[in-house]
C-alpha cells in the first residue's frame, strides 16, 4: 500500500500546506501505508504544448521531470494533493502538472486509486481550491475520500486543528485502499466517464492510437 503526497507550495520546509500533507501521510502510515513526499517546486514541469503526441503514442515530447513523477503517481495506491490558495486556484507548477495529464484523463489512468486534497489560505478560498484538486483527481478516475482546507489569517490556531483532521483523513485513505470503505456513487460516475471517453477514443482511433490500444488492453473498449 503506497501513498504519495504532492505539495505545490513554494515555501519548502516553512510551508503550512506541507504540515497538512505530512499529517495525511502520517495518518496513512499509521494504517500501514508506505508513504512518499514530493515537493513540486524542486521539479521542472514544462507547460503542455497541446501537440497531441501523448494521445497517439503515450509519450510526451517534453524532456523534464514529468514522466518520472507520473510513473510515481501511477505506482501509488493513494494520492494526496496539497496547495496554497493562489487566487482561488493552485500555483502554476500544480496546474502545469494537471495540464500534462490529458492522456491520463482520456484513459482514466487513476481508476482504482484513491485521493484527497488539502489547502491552506490566508483569508478565504480554501474550499474552492480543495474542490478543484479533488475534481481533477475524479476526472482522472480516482475515488475521493475527503478534503481539508483551512484559512489561518484570522486564526493561526486553526492550522493545528486541521492537522488533526488531516491525520484522520490519511487513515481513511488507507482504509479505503484496503477496501474497508466503498464509494458506490463515485464508482458509477467513473463507469459513465469511462464510457464517455471510450467513445471519444473510438471515434478518434486513428489519431488516438495509443489510447485506443489502452482501452482494448484494459477490456473497456465496446
Amino acid at each position: 500500500m503506497k501513498v504519495i503526497g504532492v505539495n505545490a507550495s513554494p515555501r519548502g520546509k516553512d510551508s503550512n500546506t506541507l504540515r497538512l500533507v505530512n499529517a495525511v501521510l502520517a495518518g496513512a502510515k499509521d494504517e500501514g501505508a508506505e508513504t512518499e513526499y514530493v515537493d513540486l517546486h524542486t521539479l521542472r514541469i514544462e507547460y503542455c504544448t497541446a501537440c497531441g503526441t501523448c494521445y497517439a503514442t503515450g509519450e510526451c515530447t517534453l524532456l523534464d521531470d514529468f514522466s518520472d513523477l507520473f510513473d510515481r503517481l501511477m505506482n501509488a495506491d493513494g494520492i494526496v494533493l496539497g496547495a496554497p490558495n493562489y487566487i482561488d486556484s493552485v500555483p502554476a507548477p500544480m496546474k502545469a502538472l494537471f495540464d500534462r495529464m490529458a492522456d491520463a484523463i482520456h484513459c482514466q489512468m487513476l481508476t482504482g486509486k484513491f485521493g484527497c486534497s488539502v489547502c491552506t489560505a490566508g483569508g478565504s478560498g480554501e474550499s474552492e481550491v480543495v474542490g478543484y484538486m479533488n475534481k481533477v483527481l475524479t476526472t482522472l478516475g480516482a475515488n475521493i475520500v475527503g478534503g481539508i482546507g483551512v484559512a489561518i489569517g484570522r486564526d493561526p490556531a486553526a492550522l493545528g486543528k486541521a492537522e488533526t483532521k488531516a491525520r484522520k483523513m490519511g487513515k481513511t485513505l488507507a482504509r479505503s485502499i484496503r477496501g474497508e470503505i466503498s464509494y458506490p456513487e463515485q464508482d458509477e460516475i467513473h463507469r459513465q466517464k469511462r464510457e464517455f471517453f471510450c467513445q471519444l477514443v473510438k471515434y478518434n482511433k486513428d489519431r488516438f492510437a495509443h489510447e485506443y490500444d489502452w482501452y482494448v488492453q484494459m477490456g473497456w473498449m465496446k
